[in-house]
C-alpha cells in the first residue's frame, strides 16, 4: 500500500519534471498522511495544459454521505480498479499524477514494525498514478479528493510489504492524463511495478511513525 510519502523538492524542479507553467511555493513535506490536502497534477481542459491542484488524500465517492468515507479509500488496487464501483468511472475519466520524491512502508518484525523510506535510486521526483473525484457537501460546495493506485511489489520491496504504489514512467504521464484515453486495457498496461534496481529502501527511525511529525528527522537512517 502507500500510507505516507514525501514531497520536498523545490518548485522549479516540480515545474520542470511535470511540465507545469505555474507552481506555488510549496513547503517541503516529510510525512504526508491520509486526509491531508496534497498536490496533484491534472489536465485542464479549458487551457489544454497541466495544472497543479490541491486535493484531499482519501477518495470520497459521489454517493458517500460523509467525507469520512475517504479514510478507507486512500489506495486503489490496479488489478481491480476497472471494475470496482467507486473507481471504475474515475479510472476512465478522472486520472491524475501525485508528485512525490519518496514514500514510507512498514515491515513487521516480530511484534514490532520497522519503517523504511523508499525512493528512486536517481533521487528525482516522480509521480504515483492517481484517481480523483468530486463530492458535493450539503451546502452545495464541492470537495475534490484522490486515491493512489497500488500493485504487486518488486523483488526489493516484497520482503517489506505485499503491495507497492504504482510509480508511473515519465513517458506515460501524458497518456495517463489524457482525458480522451478511456481504453481500460491500455490504461491497465501502465500500472506496473517499478523495477527493483531503480529503487532504494532505507530503514529509518521511529520518528516517522507519528503522522504529526513532519520534518527532516523522518528521513534519518535507523541507528545501529
Amino acid at each position: 500500500m502507500c500510507g505516507r510519502y514525501t514531497l520536498t523538492c523545490a518548485p522549479e524542479i516540480l515545474s520542470e519534471t511535470f511540465e507545469l507553467d505555474d507552481v506555488p511555493d510549496l513547503p517541503p513535506r516529510y510525512n504526508i498522511a491520509p486526509s491531508e490536502w496534497v498536490a496533484c497534477v491534472r489536465h485542464r481542459a479549458s487551457t489544454r495544459r497541466r495544472e497543479l491542484d490541491r486535493l484531499r488524500w482519501g477518495f470520497v465517492p459521489p454517493w458517500a454521505r460523509d467525507p469520512a468515507a475517504g479514510r478507507m479509500l486512500i489506495n486503489a488496487r490496479a488489478e481491480t480498479v476497472a471494475d470496482t464501483p467507486a473507481f471504475r468511472t474515475p479510472f476512465r475519466e478522472r486520472r491524475c499524477l501525485v508528485p512525490a520524491d519518496g514514500y514510507y512502508e512498514w515491515k513487521r518484525e516480530g511484534a514490532a514494525t520497522q519503517p523504511y523510506y523508499i525512493r528512486p535510486a536517481n533521487q528525482r521526483p516522480f509521480a504515483f498514478a492517481g484517481l480523483w473525484e468530486q463530492w458535493t457537501r450539503r451546502d452545495g460546495t464541492p470537495m475534490e479528493s484522490c486515491a493512489i493506485l497500488t500493485t504487486a511489489p518488486n523483488a526489493l520491496l516484497a520482503p517489506i510489504h505485499h503491495r507497492m504504489p504504482v510509480i508511473l514512467h515519465p513517458a506515460d504521464y501524458e497518456a495517463w492524463l489524457d482525458p480522451a484515453l478511456r481504453d481500460t486495457a491500455r490504461l491497465a498496461a501502465l500500472l506496473t511495478s517499478r523495477p527493483a534496481d531503480d529503487m532504494v529502501a532505507t530503514p529509518v527511525g521511529a520518528h516517522v511513525n507519528n503522522p504529526r511529525m513532519d520534518d527532516a528527522r523522518c528521513l534519518e537512517p535507523r541507528r545501529a
